[in-house]
């Protein structure tokens, strides 16, 4: 689960620039461990952990997020949800939602993110893109404006992108590189350096049986404005894997304000049985 639907700053840190110079992974190669991955109806609540520069005054939140698995593909839906109340705004009510459509080999891709505040529509994203066997590719933007753009070579969509961490995580890999599309935004890709720490046996403190007996690890993901040449990432985020693709555990900063996620409600539907579900 590769959260980004309102462009979310998690656990903000420096990255090197060397980690930009390693090579990315072709869909191909990552196609394989989403077979890992499972179906998942998962509800968090969040509740805030610090304030910047005393300008919130509080924030509470609720984040949806459904993953499922057809003989066709993945369908993603995530709603985020955000109340808060600023000194400078007053209350804000801030809604995302985003909803994506990702083929079984990863190679291709329907999304639609929209934003809206107080009521307010803010942006729409909506379009589909396509990868070769190497990963290059293009996307075709229906909004905000009809655009065909290029992905460079070693491209992931979503589930193949959590796919890759979870497969680098249970191999002993400290680090992962790839540009990353999922139609969150309306300027094509963004360079991931992702970091795997502590990747170990079951955790002791999940309340979910289903949990209770799989590996799990943390997870840091910082974006890169592809055509910003900087060192400095774009954003970050931050959560606890397990090894089957669900988190229990998120930290959102959303600049002003860090928020924390917790797992409240999960739900693991059946795999459906499927002639054509060889591999993943």
């Amino acid at each position: 689960m590769t959260l980004r639907p309102l462009r979310l700053l998690l656990l903000a840190a420096t990255v090197p620039a060397l980690a930009l110079m390693q090579p990315a992974i072709p869909a191909q190669a990552a196609a394989g461990p989403a077979s890992a991955l499972v179906s998942q109806r998962a509800v968090y609540d969040l509740g805030l952990v610090e304030t910047a520069g005393g300008q919130t005054l509080s924030a509470t939140g609720r984040m949806s997020y459904a993953v499922l698995k057809t003989c066709l593909g993945w369908s993603s839906h995530q709603r985020l949800d955000i109340q808060s109340v600023t000194r400078k705004q007053g209350e804000e009510h801030l809604l995302s939602d985003y909803a994506a459509q990702e083929s079984l080999d990863g190679r291709h891709l329907s999304f639609k993110t929209q934003e809206t505040r107080n009521g307010k529509l803010l942006r729409i994203v909506s379009g589909e893109a396509t990868l070769n066997p190497d990963g290059s590719g293009v996307v075709h933007y229906r909004q905000p404006l009809t655009k065909t753009l290029t992905l460079p070579a070693g491209t992931l969509f979503p589930i193949a992108h959590t796919a890759s961490i979870l497969a680098a995580a249970q191999k002993g890999d400290k680090e992962l590189t790839t540009p990353l599309f999922d139609g969150t935004l309306p300027d094509g890709p963004e360079d991931t350096y992702v970091t795997l720490l502590n990747w170990s046996a079951p955790p002791a403190d999940s309340p979910y049986q289903a949990l209770q007996k799989l590996a799990a690890g943390h997870v840091h993901i910082a974006f890169y404005d592809r055509n910003a040449h900087t060192m400095m990432p774009e954003y970050e985020m931050g959560m606890r894997y397990f090894a089957n693709g669900v988190s229990d555990q998120l930290h959102l900063d959303f600049g002003d304000f860090k928020m924390q996620g917790t797992l409240s409600t999960l739900d693991l539907p059946a795999t459906p049985t499927c002639a054509q579900d060889t591999t993943n």
